[in-house]
């Protein structure tokens, strides 16, 4: 009995340090697959709806992580850092070193159709420019992504 109150208190703490654990490249992966997955089995209007709304299934990590989708012109049809992204034209968006992030992603997905591109980004937790990684998928003439940050 004391033993499994012990554990019971240390239940709280453990899973505080696994909610802080930084988001893996594999998570991330698997997030965008999944968001992808998601709009096949439920359209895309449900896919950009979920996708979109905060704290829905394709947000983790306290808000780092999260799904966007871009078409192939840079628009954004979906972000999970609030809808008023969507329709907005990126293409020519810059990071803070020049870096023109949304032409990579989108050179990326029509060459290869799915892999990791770098560049700088505001982490929305710390509200601090990072260096970001982000991995991208293409289904349906669409580019699916998700990043995370660098530490």
């Amino acid at each position: 009995m004391r033993r499994t109150f012990s554990t019971l208190l240390c239940l709280p703490a453990l899973c505080l340090t696994l909610a802080a654990q930084d988001a893996t490249p594999a998570e991330t992966e698997t997030l965008v697959k999944s968001a992808i997955a998601f709009a096949k089995a439920n359209g895309k209007d449900a896919a950009i709806k979920e996708i979109t709304r905060a704290g829905g299934k394709f947000h983790g990590h306290g808000g780092e992580l999260y799904v966007f989708i871009y078409d192939m012109d840079g628009k954004v049809i979906a972000h999970g850092q609030g809808a008023g992204k969507i329709g907005v034209n990126q293409m020519n968006a810059k990071d803070p070193d020049g870096v023109e992030f949304v032409k990579d992603r989108i050179k990326l997905a029509k060459t290869k159709g799915k892999g990791w591109h770098d560049y700088q980004y505001v982490n929305p937790t710390t509200m601090k420019r990072q260096p970001k990684t982000s991995y991208i998928e293409v289904w349906d003439n669409l580019i699916f992504g998700a990043g995370i940050y660098k530490k």
